[in-house]
């Protein structure tokens, strides 16, 4: 699992305001928060931020400050829902050895059985608990001649090793649904004969 290292700044201003303008400045407000403390309010660099966050449950060091450094890992992030910028990001503070849950993707190899069967991911992310500065950013499953009406569950999952399941065992992850062919509508076989007359 990779570490990114970010530089941020405590901040005093609260408000949308003050939110505005962290953001015209290229940067991204935040919270810290963990372990009990009280949470810490940071502007964080935002081009940075938006790199670090293309992966899944990044480990994140933060240079707070230039005084302190701290470990933590996203819980929330607020996108802009038009433009996709960022609009805020909540961290959860991490120490090293300590297990946390989180969901990690579910990446699918393989070809169905034919037949044109449709593959569901009912979890598109599986819910586990691991050590965090050891989070697997996925997981692969083998898909390789499935077919409709076959599913993988929580526990056909090969995990590595130290990662465990925060989800029942039984849970249905995938499953394959068998393509359902259209009728002709009623109305479109009438339109038929109209033209033919």
């Amino acid at each position: 699992m990779s570490e990114v290292k970010l530089t941020a700044s405590t901040r005093t201003e609260f408000g949308k305001g003050a939110a505005r303008r962290i953001r015209r400045d290229s940067k991204v407000p935040g919270v810290l928060y963990g372990h009990g403390s009280d949470p810490l309010h940071l502007t964080l660099p935002g081009h940075d931020l938006l790199l670090a966050l293309r992966t899944p449950n990044v480990l994140i060091s933060l240079d707070i400050d230039g005084k302190t450094s701290e470990l933590a890992i996203p819980k929330s992030v607020q996108r802009d829902p038009i433009k996709g910028f960022l609009e805020h990001v909540d961290l959860l503070l991490v120490k090293k050895g300590e297990k946390v849950n989180v969901e990690i993707p579910v990446h699918t190899e393989g070809e169905l059985a034919a037949g044109g069967n449709l593959l569901e991911h009912v979890l598109n992310a599986l819910p586990v608990e691991a050590e965090a500065t050891h989070i697997p950013e996925s997981v692969s499953v083998s898909v390789e001649g499935l077919e409709a009406g076959a599913s993988v569950l929580a526990k056909d999952i090969a995990l590595p090793k130290g990662v465990s399941l925060a989800v029942e065992e039984d849970a249905v992850v995938l499953q394959v649904l068998a393509a359902q062919a259209e009728e002709p509508s009623e109305e479109g076989a009438e339109g038929a004969e109209v033209a033919e007359a």
